[in-house]
């Protein structure tokens, strides 16, 4: 009996311990390879001749993976209607996005993988902060704090620290992107 009871709770907790850390990890992996996709834009962009080519590149295969999800995992077909009746900013994410992957293709050579995406959250918690604060998009509103506003004065020291080379002036910047490889 006490056997059972102790393999139903190490079940029950491992069930527990799944949903609480799944979203954890997939959410590290996604920010895990944000670089390489940073630097594949940017690489593709290169040598297509343009990063705009590197973004449309990333964005077509993107679509591909997306269709090819939604028929292996048989989705259903939308409810146009209903989103038609939504607010228009349900339609700014696809915007949004390539800008992002635009930003990605043309900015990493520039400033790095690190450079690039410590930049990235940076703007990303800015603008997370204050869209909570005036409760934005469907956002509950969530007043600014000192406690936040200490967050992000911290993230943007730690932009500096991550970026490194502000002291070191325009020659180490050029040093470095001299040594990246073309292709």
């Amino acid at each position: 009996m006490a056997a059972s009871i102790r393999s139903e709770c190490v079940a029950m907790f491992s069930k527990t311990m799944l949903v609480l850390v799944l979203p954890v990890a997939m959410a590290l992996l996604a920010g895990a390879v944000l670089p390489f996709q940073a630097a594949g834009n940017a690489a593709v962009g290169r040598a297509l001749g343009h990063w705009l080519w590197g973004a449309f590149t990333s964005l077509s295969v993107s679509s591909l993976v997306v269709i090819a999800a939604l028929l292996v995992f048989r989705v259903p077909a939308p409810d146009m209607g209903k989103a038609l009746q939504g607010p228009w900013w349900l339609w700014i994410g696809g915007v949004l996005g390539a800008m992002y992957v635009a930003g990605a293709a043309a900015l990493t050579p520039k400033l790095g993988a690190a450079g690039f995406l410590v930049l990235v959250v940076a703007g990303q918690i800015i603008s997370a902060v204050l869209a909570d604060h005036f409760g934005v998009m469907g956002l509950g509103g969530k007043p600014l704090s000192l406690a936040r506003l200490a967050g992000v004065v911290l993230i943007l020291c730690g932009v500096l620290l991550v970026q490194g080379n502000w002291a070191a002036g325009p020659l180490a910047s050029n040093a470095a992107a001299a040594k990246q490889p073309e292709g």
